[in-house]
Parts: C-alpha cells; sequence; structure tokens
C-alpha cells in the first residue's frame, strides 16, 4: 500500500466518523427538542385547563369572560356590517316579523264583515288587511261588550281615518283618540301607554272609554259629546251627528245595501233604528247597545274624565 493510498484511507474513515457524529448530535437534538415540546403543550394544556376550573367555578369571572367574548364577537360583526352595506340589511331579516303586523285575510271574514272592510277600505284609502283585523276585533269586542262593532269602526273612522299614528292637538292619540295622560291607567294591563299605538290595544280601551262615557251622559249622543270633550260646551261641532251618519252608512253597507265611497256626513242620514241584516249562519244580527235618545239606566261606575 503506498504513502496516498493510506492517507485516502485515513480520510475516509476521518469523514465518515464525522458524518455519524453529526448524525448523532442531530438526532439527540431533534429528540431533546420533541421532548421539549410535548412537556410544552402539555405544561400548556395544564395552565388552560387550571384556568377553565378556576374560570367556570367562580360566576363573576365567568360572566366577564363572556362579556369581553360577546363584547369582541359584536365589534367584529359591526366592523363587517359597516364595510358592507348589503350584510347589514341581511342582517335586519326577521322571519317573526309577520307576528307583529295588524292583518288579517278579507276572505277569512264573514260577509258582513267583508263587506265592511272592503268599503272602509275604499272609503279612507287603507290596505284591506289591516283593516279587516280592526273589522274583525270590532265585532268580537263589540258584541261581547254590548257596543254595536259599527259605533266602534264609525268613531275610528271619524277620529283618525284609520291612522293608528294620529295625535290630536291635546294629545288624544291612536285610532280612536283617546287622551292617553288621562287613561294611563286603562294602558298598564297591556304594558304602558305606548301601547296606546297598537291598533287592537287603542280600539279595546276606546271601548271601554266609550261605555264609561255613555253610561256617564245616560244616551248615546251624550256620550259622544263626553267623549270627543265637549260635555259642557254648547256645541261639539257637529261630532255626534258625523259619528251617527258614519255608523249609519256601515249599518246599511253590512246589511248589504249599496252606498257610495263618498257619502257624505249628514245627520239626516242617520236611521233611528238598525236596518234589518241578514246574519250569518255562524253570527248573530248585530244589536245596538243604545239607540239614538236611549236612556241609560246603568249607574256610571266612576266620574269619567273627558277625553278630549
Amino acid at each position: 500500500m503506498t504513502a496516498f493510498d493510506s492517507l485516502r484511507t485515513v480520510l475516509v474513515e476521518a469523514r465518515n466518523a464525522t458524518v455519524s457524529s453529526v448524525t448523532v448530535f442531530a438526532k439527540d437534538v431533534g429528540q431533546g427538542l420533541l421532548e421539549i415540546s410535548h412537556s410544552g403543550l402539555a405544561f400548556v394544556g395544564f395552565l388552560v385547563l387550571a384556568a377553565a376550573v378556576f374560570t367556570f367555578g367562580r360566576p363573576e369571572l365567568r360572566h366577564a369572560v363572556e362579556v369581553q367574548a360577546l363584547g369582541w364577537l359584536q365589534a367584529r360583526q359591526e366592523a363587517r356590517l359597516e364595510a358592507s352595506p348589503e350584510a347589514f340589511l341581511d342582517s335586519l331579516i326577521e322571519p317573526e316579523a309577520i307576528s307583529r303586523a295588524t292583518a288579517t285575510d278579507p276572505a277569512e271574514l264573514s260577509k258582513q264583515q267583508a263587506a265592511v272592510t272592503l268599503w272602509l277600505s275604499r272609503r279612507y284609502r287603507v290596505a284591506p288587511e289591516p283593516i279587516a283585523r280592526l273589522v274583525k276585533e270590532a265585532w268580537h269586542v263589540g258584541q261581547r261588550s254590548g257596543v254595536e262593532p259599527t259605533l266602534i269602526l264609525a268613531i275610528m273612522a271619524i277620529e283618525s281615518s284609520f291612522n293608528p299614528f294620529a295625535q290630536s292637538s291635546v294629545g288624544a292619540q291612536g285610532l280612536m283618540q283617546v287622551m292617553t295622560r288621562v287613561h294611563n291607567d286603562k294602558y298598564e294591563p297591556f304594558g304602558g301607554t305606548h301601547a296606546a299605538f297598537d291598533p287592537v290595544t287603542n280600539l279595546r280601551v276606546g271601548v271601554k272609554v266609550l261605555r264609561e262615557c255613555i253610561a256617564r251622559a245616560g244616551s248615546l249622543e251624550g256620550g259622544l259629546r263626553y267623549y270627543v270633550g265637549a260635555a259642557n260646551l254648547p256645541d261639539d261641532g257637529g261630532y255626534a251627528a258625523k259619528v251617527l251618519s258614519e255608523q249609519s252608512h256601515l249599518r246599511n253597507v253590512a246589511a248589504g245595501r249599496q252606498v257610495p265611497i263618498m257619502a257624505p256626513h249628514t245627520i239626516q242620514t242617520v236611521q233611528t233604528e238598525p236596518p234589518a241584516v241578514e246574519p250569518a249562519a255562524s253570527e248573530p244580527t248585530l244589536q245596538p247597545a243604545y239607540a239614538p235618545g236611549e236612556k241609560i239606566t246603568q249607574a256610571p261606575p266612576h266620574q269619567v274624565a273627558w277625553v278630549r
């Protein structure tokens, strides 16, 4: 073996020894890092578990965490909505909104109610569905409380033209223009005075006030004067005449008679007796609670404040 071959052999062995040493070192380092990572992750997991146990064991801390998390999510949502008007509009969709609508299909009403609904809808340029709901409620409340449904609807027509958000200069509000601040106690069972702008609630409270006014006055005309706040005035401005005239139109419509949409309010058209009405099979004949000029023997339950 020459000197060159001996040198080459030494170099090869040195290279192999170096590679083996580096390989062993790398394996040792990798194994150490892996063990450290496992220990670190286990430690982090332990800290998370301990924090969770500690947090959920204390309701006040849990609540604080929930509030912060909710606030962060809401902030993210608001930022997204601000950046996209379409996303904002989509976020306003409420499938349950239909439950808040004051509307009924006129096809679900009786023949009398449907006729009154369509006539009022055309006369006051209001959609038939919300009018149908009010007509249905007027029939239900009127027949159970002893007030003729057409009288309730006539008062709504004259008072607000079926605008549920109407308000007079003296503070009478809603469909039947009841003085909310005077009769605020009547709205308490419905959740408060803001219920005056719920059409159905305003109708129910208005009927209650109307009954008290009629009982207080002792007659229908007198009750209407109390209702409009003209009981102690020499003239009610033709209010009672307008209401009774409108009621006469509604009676005729309910009876199947043709009444012009633009029929005027004149006291001469008021009928002292209700027309003969052919009721539906499941519906009793309309009977007025009080006829014009009739004296009421029922004692008033208590002093009634003016509605106006």
